[in-house]
């Protein structure tokens, strides 16, 4: 565990649309790592501790608590970025021998050399799962891939102007964009709806925001808000439930 974080000397640059986008790796306060975005002046995870934030926001408060009483679920991520959120849940999946379907899209995906310079792999179980980090990004997108007998994966590169879902198909939706700040289009009461309509009866999105313009967007979408503690360096979250 470090006391404080700092920013690694790893630079990466891709070419997105003509713009030159750079992105750096940061070690963050729990020692894992992160990428902070050129283009929208964040990081990827919090700073005080990228698999912290992503266990206690996304696994126990979304996963853990969806799948009480269940022996599979169909999740939806909002914001693939670093494949982390997928990689937790895959590797929780299995060691509750939870089936899971896991349907996740991205705009703008992070390029494969980025990837690895990512440290997730090696420190989640002393790096018994690196080959299931590795094969969360080789699986092709636009294709739904069986990663082992517990974890199918979808990933779809494309923004949520695009995406289209069936209604009441989804139990968990892990929503987990940059901050309202930086995309404030993805924080909006229309978002929320088409959030809301994806949900099955009792499904749940689970997010690490809690700004009031938040919280009152998923209210006029239809959604019972419940103000959860936060991670480490965050106050409080929000987990939203479809009636």
């Amino acid at each position: 565990m470090l006391n404080s974080w700092r920013f690694s000397p790893i630079y990466f640059t891709f070419v997105k649309s003509g713009l030159q986008i750079m992105n750096e790796i940061v070690e963050t306060k729990d020692g894992s790592h992160s990428l902070k975005s050129d283009k929208f002046n964040q990081t990827y995870h919090s700073v005080h501790g990228a698999i912290a934030e992503s266990e206690y926001v996304f696994i126990e408060a979304g996963l853990n608590f969806a799948s009480k009483n269940k022996d599979e679920l169909t999740i939806f991520e909002m914001g693939f970025g670093t494949g982390l959120n997928a990689f937790l849940t895959a590797v929780h999946g299995s060691d509750q021998k939870l089936k899971i379907h896991y349907e996740t899209i991205e705009q703008f995906p992070v390029q494969t050399h980025q990837i690895e310079g990512l440290n997730y792999g090696e420190l989640i179980e002393k790096g018994q799962h690196a080959a299931l980090f590795k094969a969360i990004h080789q699986t092709e997108w636009e294709k739904a891939t069986p990663l082992n007998k517990y974890f199918t994966m979808l990933k779809k590169q494309c923004s949520l102007t695009d995406y289209r879902s069936e209604p009441d198909v989804v139990d968990v939706i892990y929503f987990d964009a940059f901050s309202p700040n930086a995309q404030p289009e993805l924080w909006t009461v229309d978002v929320f709806r088409l959030m809301f309509e994806m949900l099955k009866g009792g499904g749940v999105l689970v997010t690490y925001c809690c700004k009031g313009v938040v919280r009152r967007a998923m209210q006029e979408a239809g959604f019972e808000v419940e103000k959860l503690a936060g991670p480490p360096g965050k106050r409080e979250m929000i987990r939203a439930t479809k009636p």
